[in-house]
Order: C-alpha cells, then sequence, then structure tokens
C-alpha cells in the first residue's frame, strides 16, 4: 500500500486470505514432472483436462497444477500463476478494494481449485507474477 493511501473499511474484509489454493507449473516434460511429484513427494494425480494438457496433482489442502510449456516460452520463466484463497468472494467489495490499488480487478470466472469451482479473479503483482484470488468453493447441489 503506498505510504499516503489509508485503510478502507471492508477492505481487510475483501481480501482476507485464507490460504494458498493451488500453484500452476510449466513444464518441458509432463510425464517427467508427474514422476517426480508421485514418487519423490507422493503426490497422487487427481485430475486430468486433456484438452490443455493440464495435470492436478493433490498437495495436502492445496493442488500443483502442471501444464505444457510451449517452445516459445521462457525457460526460466515457468510459473504460470498461484492462487490464493480469500474468505468471501464479495465481487463489489474487492473490485473497489483493488481499484482503489490501482489494480484491474479483471474478469470474475468460475474455475477449479484446491476445493472444487467457485469464483476467482486474476491480477498482477509489481513484478508481472499472476495471482488468482479464488473465493469459496460453490455449494454443493
Amino acid at each position: 500500500m503506498p505510504d499516503d493511501a489509508t485503510p478502507v473499511a471492508g477492505a481487510a474484509a475483501a481480501t482476507q486470505v485464507k490460504g494458498l489454493d493451488h500453484v500452476v507449473l510449466r513444464v518441458a516434460d509432463m510425464d517427467r514432472a508427474i514422476a517426480f511429484y508421485e514418487q519423490v513427494l507422493g503426490l497422487h494425480v487427481e485430475r486430468r483436462l486433456e484438452e490443455i494438457g493440464l495435470v492436478q496433482l493433490r498437495a495436502g489442502a492445496s493442488m500443483i497444477d502442471l501444464v505444457p510449456r510451449t517452445e516459445d516460452e521462457d525457460e526460466g520463466r515457468n510459473m504460470d500463476h498461484f492462487a490464493v484463497r480469500i474468505e468471501t468472494m464479495d465481487v463489489p467489495a474487492l473490485s473497489a478494494h483493488l481499484s482503489r490499488h490501482g489494480i484491474d480487478p479483471g474478469e470474475v470466472r468460475r474455475r477449479y481449485g484446491a476445493e472444487g469451482y467457485g469464483s476467482s479473479i486474476y491480477v498482477t503483482d509489481p513484478d508481472g507474477n499472476t495471482v488468482e484470488l479464488k473465493g469459496p468453493p460453490e455449494a454443493a447441489g
């Protein structure tokens, strides 16, 4: 927060982080990466989306997602994004909070995370890293 900015009522509630939801890594060799996470770390594949090459591995309460790295991607930058689970998804409050900090709140979309499907917003940090703000899972229906 800039030195001259003062906290606004409700800002803390709009971004109350509950924990890490997932990390998405770009990998050069999917089979090699899966073998490492299964055999070395003891994780298991929970879900695959063949159409985009996504493999999701369960890491306790969180997930590690693997996606294929393309030829034109920088080999030194292999994290696609990480997601933090926020306590609530109050879109107007969250959007207002982000806007006050000069951050485009982006589009709210339904995405899959460590706790299942729920709403999320992507933002970019000052170094260009993509951060997904992931709301609570949808109620089972």
